[in-house]
């Protein structure tokens, strides 16, 4: 029998780490690898050739799109293996049409933006950074001592969980080390769902009355547009700190630079809107505010995870075992 034949669809640039030697070697053992060399345009001649041959196609960051003008192009495509998160700009709906199965690797992204949020649910809660601030300046510590006397710290915090998607439940199982109280809003979730036994599922208002750290893991949906607004902001208590490491637009910037700049709230956020922020926004200079460039997911060695889940599904199609990261084309409208 012949062996499925497999090529790449990502940006080489952006999908460095993604795959090493040990994992081609995987790959090679149960597929023929059509060619290492990523596609980056579907238009040209020697990728049209290799879609004419190929059975399983391994997209991710940067890929070309995958619609009606591919699967004419790939007629033998059984399955699309997508070692990255969302697929939701990158595949079209005629590819589930076709009967095309298609994975993604979301939950390995998962881990390390998972990890970032603990690190930041940990740091904001000892005030971390506020203390980094004040020693350089008052290197006799005074004023750090003083304020390590006050109420801060892990311990019997509470800390709001926005939205169970994959990343905000590898939140809720880490933050089981420590000794916290985890509230959890996601109108989907129901008390029978696992996640309920690691937080305790509130309405927003609540979470947003009584969280010290904030953290937001909802999709990004025309309905969750600026879902954290105005009204929002002003809920959150004295002191607390938010977090984002979602997407940006799920944020009224416009309120939240109003209310960091009161200084009543602090910020941690690894995206924002616009993606590159404006060189003149307040964002960069306030001090309650810690910003990162969109980090928190997989880079560096950390894409490996992407294309190690990506190989793993591949090996489960080809032996004839169920995937366990299948797209549920259903469920595309309320993902991110």
């Amino acid at each position: 029998m012949m062996r499925p034949r497999i090529s790449f669809a990502m940006a080489a640039e952006k999908t460095q780490h993604v795959f090493d030697e040990r994992l081609f070697d995987r790959l090679a053992r149960h597929c023929e690898i059509l060619s290492r060399t990523p596609m980056e345009d579907f238009s040209t001649v020697q990728a049209r050739e290799l879609l004419a041959e190929t059975d399983i196609l391994i997209t991710g960051w940067g890929s070309p799109y995958v619609g009606e003008e591919v699967l004419r192009l790939a007629p033998g495509l059984r399955l699309i293996a997508h070692a990255a998160g969302t697929v939701k700009y990158t595949i079209g709906e005629a590819v589930y049409a076709a009967g095309i199965a298609v994975t993604h690797a979301a939950a390995a992204n998962a881990v390390p933006v998972a990890e970032y949020t603990l690190a930041a649910i940990i740091f904001a809660n000892k005030r971390v950074f506020e203390l980094s601030d004040i020693y350089r300046h008052d290197r006799g510590r005074t004023a750090t001592w003083a304020l390590m006397s006050e109420p801060i710290g892990n311990y019997r915090r509470t800390v709001g969980l926005i939205g169970a998607s994959h990343i905000g439940r590898k939140v809720a199982k880490l933050l089981e080390m420590l000794d916290v109280d985890v509230l959890l809003h996601d109108p989907y979730v129901t008390a029978e769902d696992p996640v309920a036994a690691k937080a305790r599922l509130v309405d927003l208002d609540t979470l947003l009355r009584k969280s010290d750290t904030i953290s937001l893991h909802a999709p990004a949906l025309p309905a969750t547009r600026h879902m954290i607004g105005a009204a929002e902001f002003a809920r959150m208590r004295d002191g607390a700190t938010f977090i984002n490491t979602a997407r940006g637009m799920l944020v009224d910037h416009e309120a939240m630079i109003g209310e960091l700049q009161s200084g009543r709230i602090s910020a941690i956020l690894d995206v924002t809107a616009p993606e590159v922020l404006e060189a003149g926004s307040p964002l960069y200079t306030l001090p309650n505010v810690f910003l990162t460039p969109h980090v928190a997911g997989a880079a560096g060695l950390e894409r490996l995870r992407l294309g190690e889940m990506a190989v793993s599904e591949i090996e489960r199609f080809v032996s004839g075992r169920p995937l366990e990261h299948a797209i549920q084309p259903e469920l595309l409208e309320r993902s991110a």
